[in-house]
């Protein structure tokens, strides 16, 4: 495997490395959200911040402000795998200042995206601050800082600033009062947006699409994190696949969209 930014291109759309054309594949990778946490009475528990993002297509762009990766270069006949992480969990209506949990990583090949960090709790108690995440999860009263995003993935979830409401979940895109907004990208041929934060009681996030769940408080339980996804795309359709991911078409493209774990050969 080899990642490689787009120099050396030919007329037919491969690339050249040495003397040897590629056909390029670019990718999507997008890790589940955080789980929200819970507050007390009067006053939200922190939410969860997205899933990592990142992206080499070609025009768009990674999470945290960052440029497009290089393109993937896969060898043929070899078996990348590709690995899609679940959402954190939030926490259930009856359980107060109550910790949610942390996304899990997506993987293709040796590309990583980090999950999204839980929100905060609304409790002094060591170790109930947000967490880093892919992108950060947010503050709440107490443990009021959001926590960092990772670089090219994500952003910082905001910090409580008082009042009723917690600190929100960072996003892709950036690190917003309603939640960190998420990204759009038209892997697939239509323009979607994934992997923004969680706010308030936003509740779950959009299975895999990577966004954190909201904060809960009083009688509102915190909302889950959406699980992540990966999509491959190529102008070569691939050999084989596991895991049943969905293949569509989209002009010259071969799309590949994983929900759940597998593989892809080409």
């Amino acid at each position: 495997m080899a990642i490689v930014s787009i120099k050396n291109k030919t007329k037919s759309g491969s690339l050249l490395v040495g003397n040897t054309a590629y056909l390029p594949i670019e990718y999507l990778v997008i890790a589940g959200g955080g789980g929200g946490s819970r507050g007390y009475a009067s006053g939200y528990g922190g939410s969860g911040g997205a899933g990592g993002y990142r992206s080499s297509v070609i025009g768009e762009s990674s999470g945290g402000g960052a440029s497009a990766e290089g393109v993937f270069l896969p060898v043929i006949g070899i078996s990348y795998t590709v690995t899609v992480g679940s959402g954190g969990n939030g926490v259930a209506s009856n359980l107060d200042n109550t910790l949610g949990t942390s996304g899990n990583n997506s993987v293709f090949d040796t590309i990583t995206s980090t999950g999204g960090g839980r929100g905060g709790a609304t409790t002094s108690t060591a170790g109930n601050a947000a967490a880093t995440g892919g992108s950060g999860g947010g503050g709440c009263i107490y443990q009021n800082a959001g926590a960092a995003g990772t670089a090219n993935q994500g952003y910082a979830g905001q910090t409580y600033s008082g009042g009723g409401s917690s600190g929100t979940g960072g996003g892709a895109g950036n690190t917003g009062a309603n939640g960190g907004t998420g990204l759009a990208s038209s892997i697939t041929g239509s323009s979607v947006t994934r992997a923004a934060g969680g706010y308030g009681s936003s509740g779950n996030g959009g299975a895999n699409t990577g966004t954190g769940g909201g904060g809960g408080y009083s009688s509102v339980a915190a909302g889950n994190g959406g699980s992540g996804v990966v999509i491959i795309r190529g102008t070569k359709a691939a050999a084989s696949t596991t895991g049943s991911p969905t293949y569509t078409t989209s002009g010259s493209y071969h799309i590949y969209q994983f929900t759940g774990s597998g593989s892809i050969t080409y």
